[in-house]
C-alpha cells in the first residue's frame, strides 16, 4: 500500500467509522487524524481510537478543529461564533500511513460554502466507505459512490459493517468503481482491544457474484 492518505467516510451518521478507525489503524499500524470533533470533548474518537489499538507505532495527531457542541460542524462552529476554513486544513506531517476519519457522511456541511467530500478532495485522499445494512443503505451507498466519482475522488474501499444478506450485498458489490476494494467486518459482540487486534479485516479484491 502506498502512502496516500486514507479518508474514511460513511453512508450516514452511526455507522461504525471509529471502530472501523480503529480497526484499519491497528493493522496498518497508521497514524490517525480526526480533523474536525465536534461534541464529547472528554472522550474525543481520537481518544476512543487511541484506547482500542495496540500498536505503538500510531501518532495521534491533534484536530484542526474542536467544538463543544454536538452537531453537524457547520452548527457547532457557529455556537462559538467561528466559521470553519478550508484553508485551516493541513495534512499533518508524517512518513507513516496516515487515516483521516470524517464526520458523518460525504455531505456534511462544514460551512456554509464547503461539504465533507470538498475536505476529502483537498487533502487529496482516498476514500475508505463504510456501510450498515438498514432499510436504505444500498440507495445512500450508491449516492455516495456516485458523489465520489464526480468529483475523482477514489474509491479505495468498501467495508461492510456487521451483518449483510446476500441480495444487498450483491447490489453493492456489483456497484463499485473498477479498482476499489471490499472487506466485511462481523458484527461486535465486544469491543476492547482483543476484539479490534483480531477483527478479519483486509483489502480483498471485488468477487464475482451471480
Amino acid at each position: 500500500m502506498d502512502n496516500k492518505p486514507l479518508f474514511i467516510t460513511g453512508i450516514g451518521t452511526e455507522v461504525g467509522k471509529t471502530i472501523v478507525s480503529a480497526v484499519i489503524t491497528e493493522q496498518l499500524k497508521a497514524d490517525y487524524w480526526k480533523p474536525v470533533q465536534a461534541g464529547d470533548l472528554d472522550n474525543t474518537d481520537t481518544d476512543k481510537v487511541k484506547q482500542l489499538i495496540s500498536n505503538t507505532r500510531s501518532v495521534f495527531h491533534p484536530e484542526t478543529y474542536q467544538f463543544e457542541m454536538a452537531a453537524s460542524p457547520h452548527r457547532a462552529a457557529k455556537s462559538e461564533g467561528i466559521e470553519i476554513r478550508l484553508q485551516d486544513f493541513h495534512l499533518p506531517e508524517t512518513d507513516n500511513q496516515l487515516l483521516i476519519e470524517g464526520a458523518g457522511g460525504l455531505f456534511v456541511p462544514l460551512s456554509h460554502r464547503f461539504l465533507m467530500i470538498d475536505l476529502i478532495r483537498l487533502l487529496g485522499a482516498d476514500a475508505i466507505l463504510v456501510v450498515r445494512n438498514y432499510l436504505g443503505c444500498i440507495n445512500h451507498t450508491l449516492l455516495s459512490i456516485h458523489a465520489l466519482t464526480s468529483k475523482n475522488i477514489p474509491l479505495k474501499h468498501l467495508v461492510l459493517n456487521g451483518d449483510f444478506d446476500f441480495d444487498t450485498m450483491n447490489v453493492l458489490l456489483h456497484h463499485l468503481p473498477k479498482n476499489s476494494t471490499w472487506s466485511k467486518l462481523p458484527e461486535f459482540t465486544e469491543i476492547n482491544r482483543d476484539a479490534i487486534a483480531n477483527a478479519p479485516f483486509q483489502f480483498n479484491p471485488i468477487p464475482i457474484i451471480n
